[in-house]
Formats: structure tokens, sequence, C-alpha cells
């Protein structure tokens, strides 16, 4: 498709906005415009334009038909929106925009570039508008070489200074990664303002670059709450999580307003890190600024209690809602799921389908993961089952991979086996690791030999995949095909994720990793540790050495497991707070048996209650016990 042969087009709109109007009743025309400008109901608006088509002098008003495409495409009925352009005689530049426009906010990004084609062939000449969102539509379609072409046509017909037009070149230029054309348009602005510096920093934070996006936004001298909020955004989309948090607090310091975004931003980096201090503080700072919870806040402020281990306060949040959307029911029955509430999460997800909400695949992703945490086989099918059949949602490969995962829990490994066979996509590796990690446990080598397989079949193995395929083969004594696994793994450049742990103590974050002698306080750490291995030990604890698959000696495994980043973290914690006060670990992989154990030894030896956050879920340790009931 080329957008080139606008370059000969001559001539004006055929119709304006303030001339050739083709209604010989202008009271009319304004009383339809008054009705359909509020209308919020696809059948209300259909029924107008039912009454429109009888009279004969508004059915060719531009000014109607342009409020009716705009109504059908806002109310996501483009079908519609297209059966009314195709049946108008010569429609004006402003019904082409109008078209274009809906097709972008449906995302038909293709459809809105070949509108703006036929509208060139049809001789109808672009303003800035019809530009900036045949533009919109190149930037999300990354369609770099037809944004070339209209480039071409901006600079031909003197659009280059419209400031809309600039910022969508811009942003098509970042979003493509050429950010050298992007320089050179936005060197070229009469005014570079906040907004233009904006895009550039958001485009290289959407490709990874964000000590590049932060050299851009420290040379903005007069910086709003939307430069802010979008800096903060793209740090915690890079994973930079405690530099959002920095940020923000600058955002305070230079008395800038945050805004519902920044909330939302902010709450979903204290859900990672596990900042439950932070967050609370996060919500009483929202109460001080007078911010209203909307439902995207209470999701992002229940998401966050969830995930910071304070799960009751989440279900006090989700309480008082007036108006609960499918959005605050999906991070409830996460929340739940995630802390072992598996009955509860289901009592939850029927309540919703009560009160006839449509669940949608976050839903279901929410509730098959409480019955796997739960051991519930049954209901799960049950649901999985409905998913099809009552809701019309079709499986994905997470649905099929809550399914294998329960029964791989359950130790039934062979149904598991043969659930993937049935499947009629191919499983991924998070699937196949859950499955050969039940193998492992369950001493299951026939099968497991069959799933090793398929996944060392897979394309592109992750660091975990392989560490699960070596310590498959290491539990079975089989070293010589472990140590080959890791070969590979070195030769494909692969490095092992690394144990980390993080605590928040006195409202900042410490993170750990296996071994860590980083800490200020590493002396006292490691004596605290050794300290709660020996009264753990006259408690009955024996270090699981068959837990570190490597090829070492009993004093070595016992070493290599003293130091697990998650018992780093709680020594610390341990040593920088008030006696009873509850200790709350995030750790970044599965917690391993061995630890499982000590930290429950831990919990009763010293009266504390301690949460800690994995992979896969929460445990809460307290007087021995940990409300996993050693399920996980």
């Amino acid at each position: 498709m080329s957008v080139s042969a606008v370059a000969n087009v001559t001539g004006t709109p055929y119709f304006s906005p303030t001339s050739h109007s083709k209604s010989n009743d202008p009271i009319l025309r304004r009383s339809i415009n008054s009705l359909l400008q509020n209308r919020r109901d696809i059948k209300q608006v259909k029924s107008i334009h039912a009454k429109i088509l009888k009279n004969h002098s508004l059915q060719q008003d531009p000014f109607v038909i342009f409020e009716l495409l705009r109504l059908y495409s806002k109310l996501d009925s483009i079908d519609d929106a297209t059966k009314l352009f195709q049946c108008t005689g010569n429609p004006n530049v402003y019904l082409y925009t109008a078209l274009i426009d809906g097709f972008v906010s449906f995302g038909s990004y293709f459809d809105a570039l070949d509108l703006y084609v036929q509208m060139v062939k049809n001789s109808v000449l672009p303003d800035e508008y019809a530009v900036a969102s045949v533009l919109k539509a190149c930037v999300f379609y990354l369609a770099l070489g037809n944004g070339r072409e209209i480039h071409g046509q901006i600079l031909k017909f003197g659009f280059s200074s419209n400031r809309l037009v600039v910022l969508r070149l811009i942003e098509l230029y970042g979003k493509c990664g050429n950010f050298e054309d992007a320089w050179k348009v936005f060197d070229k602005m009469p005014q570079r303002d906040a907004v233009a510096s904006t895009v550039m920093m958001t485009c290289y934070c959407d490709h990874g670059l964000v000590d590049e996006a932060m050299s851009v936004f420290n040379r903005i001298r007069t910086r709003d709450t939307a430069c802010w909020t979008a800096m903060i955004d793209g740090l915690v989309k890079n994973g930079e999580l405690n530099r959002a948090l920095v940020t923000f607090r600058e955002m305070q310091a230079e008395n800038v307003r945050p805004n519902e975004v920044t909330i939302v931003c902010v709450l979903s980096a204290c859900s990672r890190l596990g900042a439950l201090e932070l967050g609370r503080w996060v919500h009483m700072y929202m109460r001080k600024l007078d911010i209203k919870i909307n439902h995207f806040i209470a999701g992002a402020l229940i998401n966050m209690y969830s995930r910071c281990g304070d799960i009751d306060e989440a279900l006090v949040l989700f309480n008082e809602m007036k108006v609960r959307y499918v959005s605050a029911y999906n991070s409830i029955i996460v929340g739940l799921a995630m802390h072992g509430k598996s009955i509860e999460a289901i009592k939850m997800f029927r309540k919703m389908i009560k009160q006839h909400l449509k669940p949608n695949s976050v839903t279901f992703v929410g509730v098959l993961t409480a019955c796997s945490h739960g051991g519930l086989v049954e209901i799960g099918f049950e649901i999985f089952h409905s998913m099809t059949r009552d809701h019309g949602i079709e499986p994905r490969l997470e649905h099929y991979g809550c399914m294998v995962d329960m029964l791989s829990r359950m130790g039934k490994v062979e149904e598991a086996y043969n659930f993937i066979e049935r499947m009629e996509i191919y499983p991924d590796n998070a699937m196949l690791c859950a499955l050969l990690s039940a193998c492992k446990i369950h001493g299951n080598t026939l099968i497991g030999e069959k799933v090793a397989k398929l996944l060392s079949n897979c394309s592109s193995l992750d660091s975990g995949s392989y560490i699960m395929l070596s310590n498959f083969f290491a539990s079975s004594g089989r070293w010589d095909f472990a140590a080959k696994v890791r070969e590979k793994m070195e030769e494909e450049g692969i490095v092992k994720e690394p144990g980390c742990s993080s605590i928040e103590v006195n409202n900042e974050i410490h993170e750990f990793l296996a071994g860590d002698l980083r800490h200020p306080q590493r002396e006292r750490i490691y004596k605290k540790l050794k300290e709660l291995s020996y009264l753990a030990k006259l408690e009955g604890y024996s270090p699981a050495i068959e837990e570190s698959l490597y090829d070492l000696d009993d004093e070595q495994k016992e070493w290599a497991l003293a130091v697990h980043s998650e018992r780093l973290a709680i020594s610390y914690g341990l040593i920088s707070t008030e006696p009873c006060t509850t200790l709350r670990v995030v750790k970044n992989l599965r917690i391993c048996i061995d630890c499982h154990s000590l930290i429950k030894l831990i919990a009763k030896i010293t009266n504390r209650r301690i949460v800690v956050r994995d992979r896969n879920r929460f445990h809460h340790f307290e007087n021995g016990v940990c409300s996993c009931k050693d399920y996980w």
C-alpha cells in the first residue's frame, strides 16, 4: 500500500463544516445533533439514525453524518460507521478523518491507512487533523515506511509547523526505534515543550532504554504531572521499581501534584516490591490530596494490599466499593488465590457470576490458580469446562498451564501428561517445568523422561527451564546429563536467574542475594543466621542436603542451603525490628523445601509471624506451621 498519491492532489474538500450543507432545516439539524451528542447506548443511536433516514434532507448532511460516525466509533460499532460512510456521497475530509479516527480507536490500523489512501485517490485534500490521525495508525501499526511517505507529504503541504502533527512524527520514529530521525524532527520544533520531551522519553522507555529516557527527563526545565507520571510509568514497566519510587519522592519534593495515573503506577511498584508500608503511606497520601478512588485506583489498591501480604485490608477495600467492576473482582480473586484462600476465591467467583458480571480470561486464571493451590481438582475441571460452555471463552495457554499445575501438585503426573497430549496447542516452558518438577518430587522417572524430551525440544529455553532440566537429572544421580545441560546453557550465554529476596524495614527496601556480603550489617546478619540454625537444630531441624542439586560433599551442600537469600532477609528483619513485628519477605523464585522447613521453626523460636511471597504464592508462617499446609 502506498500513500504517495497525495503528492498530486489539488483542490479543497467537497464539504466543509461551514458551507455546502444540504439540509434545508438547520433547526431540525441542530435538534438531531443535540439528541446524538450524549447518547451512550448503541440502540438509541440506531433508533435516531432510522429517523434521520426518513428525512431526506438530513441523509447527506455532513454535520449529522459526522456526529453519527463519531458515536458509532465511540460505541465500538465500527461496522455501522463503515456502512454509513459507504452510503455517503462525496464525503469530505472531516468525514474521512472521523472514520480514520474510528478505525484507530477500534484497533483496525491497516483499515485506517487504507482509508487515507482512498481519500487521497478521491482527490480529497488532507488537513492537519487527517494527517495526525493516520500517523497515529502508523504509530500503532509500526508502519515506518508509510509514515515516511506521509512525512514527505507533510513537508510538501506545509503541515510541519503543526504541533500535533510534529508530536505524532516524533512518536512514530521513536516507537519504531529510529531515534535519529525522531531527534531531527524534535530539534526543528519551534517550541520544544515538555510534551514533546515526554513523547521522546516514553519511546526510549518502550525500547528499554531507561538511562536515555532519564537523560531526556533531566533536561526538561518545567516538568508537569504528565511528564513525571510518564517517567515513573516507564521505570515501573522496565522493572526499575526502586528508581520509580525515588522519582516519585522527587516529584513530591518539587510540589507537583500526582494524578490518578501516577498513583496507579506507584502502587504497581509497591505491589511488585512487596512494599506494604510504603503502599499504605501512598493510600493515606491520596486521602490527604483528596484524590478520589475510582475503579482503576481501587483495583490497584486491592492488588497492592494483596501482593504485599495484607489480604484482609484488600477485602475491606473490596467490600467498601459501591460499584464493583470485573477488574476489581479479578484483583481480589487473584489475591485470595495467592494467599491460599482457595474456597474464598471460588465463592467470590460464583458471587461475580450471580451478579451477572461477565468473567474474562484473567478471571479464570485467578480462579483456576485458586483450585490448583487448594488441590481442588474436580472443581477446577468444572470451572475449566465452563469457560467455553457457559462463557464463550476459549482456554489459552495460561489456563491449560493452571490445569497441568493443579494435576502435578496432586501427584497426578500421568494424568497431567495425558492432558498435555490432548491439548490443541503446544505446551510452553512453564507448563512443562511444573510437570517435570512434580515428576522429580514424586519420583516418576518414566514420565519425567518424556517431559524432559518435550522441554528439550522447545525452541527457546530460558534459564529456569535449563535449571529444571539439570535439577531433574541431578536428582536421579545422572550428573553427566545435568552437566551437559549446564554446558549448553553456558554456550548459549544464558545466565541463571539468581535467587533474590527483599524485605521492607522503615520504608526502605533491602535486597539480598544468596550468600550476599554487600549489606552494611552483614556481620550481625550472619551471626543471627548462625544462631537461628543452631536453635532450629535443637528443635529437630536437619538440613535437606538432597535439595542442593550439585555434585558437592555434604558439608558444602549444607553451606549452600544455609545462605539462601530469604534466610538473610529474615535475619536482617529480626535484628532490625521490634519483637513481635511481622516480617514480610518477597522472593523472586520458588521457596525450597529446606528453607520452608527452617522458616517454620524460626517463626516458632522467635514468636514472630513471617510472611514470604515466592514466585507462586504467599506463605504465612506462625507457631511452627505454614498457611500452605506444606502444599505448594
